[in-house]
């Protein structure tokens, strides 16, 4: 089930979120720079959102091998040409981000025209939730999780694990936010390049798994108190060594397409003051609707899941 699907590390979505405010030019830094830390907690929300929210699940990758032919012409780049090729129920089914990132690229600018902060920050979370997860190989294969190739969980090794224990050494120096002509072109060209890296993710580590034996693959580590198994630090650092600068590669990608997106769509809504809008605060009564809404989501979640 799509539903079911692992997902980014908290972490690296909030790092990215964060990271990209950075790239922002001086028109738009000082709203974006207020509400950081609005946009990297809220970077988490669509993932929150996975079990509650009907339709939630599919927007968060695209399984491009379900498809015998992923040229325009039998992957219709544009949501409404795509559904009348092959049906929504379908399409939902083989997951939606291009389409979502576009969809989303439109809320945001129309947040911005209205001057909507709320709106604004909430929106720009989710765009930029939606866009790392365009650029994680695993995200763009129904092999998701190795589960069809015998590597079950480097999905989380992937984008949790690795990010967790080598983030730190990257460099997010990423250059400042362009405006992008074709949105649809980018989020199509993100799936496409992210895929392009998807045989180096399971070969790598389906050797080093061969070469180190599953023994010394797997170590436990305390977390929250609880004694969990994870994959130790030595396999860690050999996997990541291995695919060479390619976690590094994505996330730097995934940072400079956040800031890039937001800036277009702040151009396209026609460049509004932000300057005016810097010193919003949340009210009261938003912060208590902001707050219960994500209880709604957990309440949900936990009705909804089987254990």
């Amino acid at each position: 089930m799509a539903s079911s699907r692992p997902i980014w590390g908290f972490y690296a979505h909030q790092q990215i979120n964060r990271l990209a405010v950075f790239t922002l030019p001086v028109e738009m830094m000082p709203f974006f720079k207020k509400h950081i830390s609005f946009l990297a907690d809220n970077a988490v929300n669509p993932d929150k959102r996975r079990y509650a929210v009907v339709g939630e699940a599919p927007r968060h990758f695209i399984d491009l091998d379900a498809y015998s032919d992923t040229s325009t012409a039998t992957l219709p780049r544009y949501y409404k040409e795509a559904t009348d090729r092959y049906g929504a129920d379908s399409l939902a089914l083989h997951g939606l981000v291009p389409w979502q990132i576009q969809l989303t690229k439109y809320q945001l600018t129309e947040a911005f025209k209205q001057r909507d902060v709320r709106r604004i920050l909430r929106v720009a979370a989710d765009l930029g939730h939606y866009i790392a997860d365009a650029n994680v190989p695993l995200h763009t294969t129904h092999n998701y999780n190795g589960q069809l190739t015998k590597q079950q969980g480097i999905h989380g090794f992937w984008e949790s694990r690795l990010p967790e224990l080598f983030s730190t050494d990257y460099d997010f120096l990423t250059g400042q936010a362009e405006y992008i002509y074709s949105p649809q072109k980018a989020a199509w060209r993100a799936v496409f390049n992210a895929n392009a890296a998807l045989d180096s993710v399971l070969r790598f580590e389906q050797k080093l798994t061969e070469e180190v034996g599953e023994t010394r693959k797997f170590g436990f580590e305390e977390r929250n108190g609880i004694t969990a198994k994870v994959y130790s630090a030595d396999f860690s650092r050999q996997y990541h060594d291995r695919l060479k600068g390619q976690v590094e590669r994505q996330m730097r990608a995934s940072v400079k397409m956040v800031g890039d997106f937001w800036y277009t769509c702040w151009v396209d809504a026609g460049q509004p003051d932000l300057r005016a809008l810097a010193n919003y605060q949340l009210t009261e009564g938003e912060q208590k609707e902001e707050a219960e809404e994500k209880k709604s989501w957990l309440k949900r979640l936990f009705s909804a899941r089987e254990e």
